[in-house]
């Protein structure tokens, strides 16, 4: 048996795994492990074959995909040439975080605990599987499982001679340190630090580590002044960078805080925002955040625009690191509540249905924010995460701009202030001729298209419509038709997305386009029904002789990906002649064989 060591590996969308993994960091440390915490991308996995003790925690997206930060994991772990007995000293546990009203609910972690275990590797305990769709939310799960969890791990790692568990309520050490700088002193100026903050990096190629700072050439509302959804097309300049992308592809963008909302927060914090302050790393296992988004030394301001994320809602780890701060028996005690799994539908009521931030609920508990130790604001509030936008412009077409259609999402709750997404809000803010960069990098996504003239059948509602924009601008650069797109909105003459540009398309017999305007008329018209309206038309592109032709389905997450599928079904039953069973087993192939692709998102 090696050292007291344990690896946390996370893969995560919107921060949810990794907050899991983190919390399990903590734990492990209070039965004095080493433990690293990582995404599953920045773990070498070669070194895998060498760990005794892993610990995996990862959730699902979409229609059953993995996260951005686990794909090149997900593709070395899956090669058919690896060894069945690779892993045969690792023990292992896998936590899923998924929803059940999904269909492909824990995908992921189960495909990753079966394959674990096909490589020899032997598990502690049974796979976890937290599910949203739980009265208590995924701690109904989780609690549990981490209560076996340590009692397995503490058989294989027992607790060295003469300590103890840490108790729950000793706080742990802060993950940085930080101090406060004299700029005189040390002989720089906060203009010049903050200058080379946002230095774009030149030619490197852009990824998360190291962004590309790209300029706004242009913001404009697609949808009417008076329709109720603000949707942009934005364009970006990438002619300096080393970007290079295909349809299908996503841009990653990083935001940051309104400057209303920071001030609110250091005015309330009682924070000098131009103090100088320089960050280290305290605990081994916790690397400092990269030098782009977090340098070393940087104003509390910077710290607070680009890094803490003060207006996401917050989550229980939240609450749990406030209880240690906490001075007020009785905002201690709530926050100890709001830790508990029985306490998780008052903190769904009191954070998730209202969408509180994090900033709000400090302002709510004003006695534990004057309290709490600079050095730990790092550890309470989470980092800025970076959003995915799916590339709406084509490489050929568009050589030297990146485009994305942008819903702005700003909406109403029981809270007196509307509720406003963090990047699609600071976006929208912006205007060509600010002096502002904007960090992006690029991504493959979850669709790949065809690179022959195959035809291809898209469905793309709303936004949904962007991955589509940059096939068809890149197939009619190299005119190549057979492209039918199904597009969907409410209403013809307020949210046509992109409509002018489809007709000199059509008029040009390179684009086939069915709309489904679901207000126009007394009753709501879908996507979903204009498929069964063209059955016909749908089939006999499905049912070409080299069974060529592509469907890839891209939007909103929750119905539609769903009633989709069921049209196509519906299709291949009515045209095909096939019965119900025959019909799904038509369509599972198609998704086998990627003939049928889904990028979806909630």
């Amino acid at each position: 048996m090696g050292d007291r060591r344990a690896v946390i590996l996370y893969g995560s969308q919107t921060g949810t795994a990794q907050d899991v993994a983190e919390k399990i960091g903590r734990e492990a440390k209070r039965r004095h492990l080493a433990a690293r915490v990582l995404p599953l991308d920045s773990y070498p996995i070669a070194s895998l074959i060498q760990e005794e003790l892993v610990i995996f925690v990862c959730s699902t997206t979409g229609q059953g995909d993995e996260p951005d930060n686990m794909k090149k994991f997900w593709r070395f772990i899956m090669r058919k040439d690896l060894p069945g007995d690779s892993l045969m000293q690792l023990r292992f546990s896998v936590l899923g975080l998924g929803d059940s009203s999904y269909p492909k609910f824990n995908y992921v972690a189960k495909k990753i605990f079966r394959r674990l275990v096909q490589l020899g590797a032997s598990s502690l305990i049974p796979l976890g599987l937290g599910d949203d769709q739980h009265d208590l939310g995924p701690d109904a799960v989780i609690d549990p499982w981490l209560d076996s969890l340590w009692k397995e791990v503490l058989s294989f790692y027992p607790l060295p001679r003469g300590l103890e568990i840490i108790p729950a309520s000793v706080c742990p050490p802060s993950r940085f340190n930080v101090q406060f700088v004299n700029t005189k002193e040390n002989g720089f100026t906060k203009d010049i630090i903050d200058t080379k903050m946002v230095k774009p990096p030149g030619s490197v190629t852009p990824n998360n580590l190291c962004p590309f700072h790209a300029k706004m050439v242009a913001n404009v509302r697609q949808t009417a002044q008076e329709h109720f959804q603000d949707v942009r097309l934005v364009k970006l300049d990438v002619k300096e960078a080393n970007i290079k992308y295909s349809p299908g592809d996503v841009v990653m963008i990083q935001p940051r805080n309104s400057s209303s909302s920071v001030e609110t927060f250091l005015e309330h914090m009682n924070l000098d925002p131009d103090q100088m302050i320089t960050i280290s790393q305290n605990d081994p296992d916790v690397p400092l955040p990269p030098s782009w988004l977090l340098p070393p030394t940087c104003s509390v301001r910077y710290l607070a625009t680009h890094y803490l994320d003060i207006n996401s809602i917050p989550r229980r780890s939240f609450f749990e690191m406030l209880a240690h701060h906490a001075r007020n028996d009785l905002e201690r005690e709530k926050f100890q509540e709001f830790d508990m799994a029985e306490g998780q539908q008052e903190l769904y009521s009191y954070c998730n249905r209202p969408r509180r931030t994090i900033l709000e609920v400090l302002q709510d508990f004003p006695h534990v924010s004057s309290t709490i130790p600079f050095e730990y604001l790092l550890d309470i509030i989470p980092a800025i995460q970076p959003r995915a936008f799916s590339i709406a412009s084509s490489p050929t077409a568009h050589p030297d701009e990146i485009h994305i259609l942008m819903a702005v999402v700003k909406y109403k709750t029981k809270l007196v202030r509307p509720r406003e997404g963090l990047c699609s809000n600071w976006i929208a803010s912006l205007r060509p001729d600010d002096d502002v960069r904007i960090p992006i990098w690029t991504k493959k996504g979850t669709i790949s298209f065809p690179s022959t003239n195959t035809p291809v059948i898209m469905v793309g509602p709303g936004t949904g419509v962007a991955p589509f924009r940059s096939f068809i601008q890149e197939r009619a650069a190299h005119n190549i038709g057979d492209n039918l797109l199904f597009f969907g909105c409410r209403y013809e003459g307020q949210d046509f997305l992109c409509k002018d540009e489809w007709s000199k398309l059509q008029d040009k017999h390179l684009l086939q386009m069915i709309t489904a305007f679901s207000r126009d008329q007394e009753d709501k018209v879908y996507v979903q029904h204009r498929i069964k309206e063209n059955a016909a038309l749908v089939w006999s592109l499905m049912n070409r002789s080299d069974r060529s032709t592509r469907i890839y389905v891209a939007g909103n997450a929750k119905q539609m990906p769903t009633d989709v599928r069921e049209a196509l079904c519906f299709v291949v039953q009515s045209e095909g002649k096939m019965k119900e069973e025959e019909a799904e087993r038509f369509i599972s192939d198609m998704e086998r064989k990627r003939l049928i692709q889904m990028e979806t998102w909630s």
